[in-house]
């Protein structure tokens, strides 16, 4: 038996619809140009965050020193004028009489015991009595085991 020409052969499936086109492909909006900028960025980012870091530290460490330089130049100020003070003669005797509660020799000085009144230009003064570190302590374990109030 012969086969018949393809041609003559019938087609035992129904011919299929035809296929919608595809609508074009948009663009992407990201191009290679655009990924390779953006990576070559965060790498510029990255390679100067470290020395702005270190800048930043440098300046805060800067400023601090200026402040102490200040705060020693005040002090060596200070220091001068008192030496100059106590390169006066007077001014040593006066402390000496004023502290150490010194004599010519010559003088007859008199030192008043339990006087009890105040002298009327000054003013008693309040001190508070000082505890001892570990009064503190214990003070406080004591306040945190009370029950609270409420």
């Amino acid at each position: 038996m012969a086969d018949p020409p393809r041609a003559a052969r019938p087609n035992p499936s129904p011919p299929s619809p035809p296929r919608p086109a595809r609508p074009p492909l948009r663009p992407t909006k990201l191009t290679g140009r655009a990924a390779l900028l953006a990576v070559v960025m965060c790498a510029i980012a990255l390679s100067l965050a470290y020395p702005v870091r270190e800048y930043i530290g440098q300046r805060q460490q800067i400023d601090q020193l200026l402040a102490t330089q200040q705060s020693l130049s005040a002090q060596v100020k200070n220091l001068q004028e008192q030496q100059q003070r106590f390169s006066d003669p007077n001014y040593i005797e006066q402390q000496a009489r004023d502290q150490l509660h010194m004599c010519a020799p010559a003088e007859n000085c008199y030192v008043i015991i339990g006087n009890n009144s105040p002298a009327p230009d000054s003013t008693p003064k309040q001190t508070a009595t000082p505890t001892s570190w570990y009064s503190k302590l214990w003070g406080s374990v004591q306040k945190a085991d009370q029950t609270p109030r409420k």
